[in-house]
């Protein structure tokens, strides 16, 4: 388990580039914290260090945007805090992202855990006492 902390969100690029190098061969991440944690933001900078040009922004109502990187590479921004019922993600497809070898982050996984894929690596954001944020990887 490692541990990145955000000491404030000027340095949010920096952790994010942290992030980015301990991913390892990873491509699943799923994002995990209360409401106001920082999850969107979090993920926004991971996109805009990855040099995705397109407006990042939480896929609320969209489910899942879809991105991609300064090389190329697709990147897939899910945020499932709306889903009610497990039918509406085998409704889109899942899979097809998920296993696709693509960047999926995922926020809200709590709502699909059991459709995570075994290797998905879990991203645990913390608010502190002092208003930093502590990432933590499983």
């Amino acid at each position: 388990m490692e541990s990145i902390k955000i000491d404030n969100l000027e340095s949010i690029h920096e952790a994010a580039r942290t992030f980015i190098d301990k991913m390892g061969d990873a491509t699943v991440f799923a994002f995990k914290g209360e409401m106001g944690a920082g999850k969107t933001t979090f993920i926004k900078a991971v996109c805009e260090e990855l040099g995705v040009g397109d407006v990042i922004n939480s896929p609320t109502f969209a489910i899942v945007n879809e991105y991609r990187s300064r090389s190329g590479e697709l990147i897939y921004h899910f945020d499932f805090y709306r889903i009610n019922k497990l039918e509406e993600v085998y409704d889109f497809g899942y899979e097809d992202y998920f296993y696709s070898g693509a960047l999926c982050l995922i926020e809200w996984p709590e709502k699909v855990t059991e459709l995570l894929p075994g290797d998905c690596v879990v991203v645990n954001i913390s608010v502190q006492s002092d208003g930093s944020r502590m990432l933590t990887i499983n």
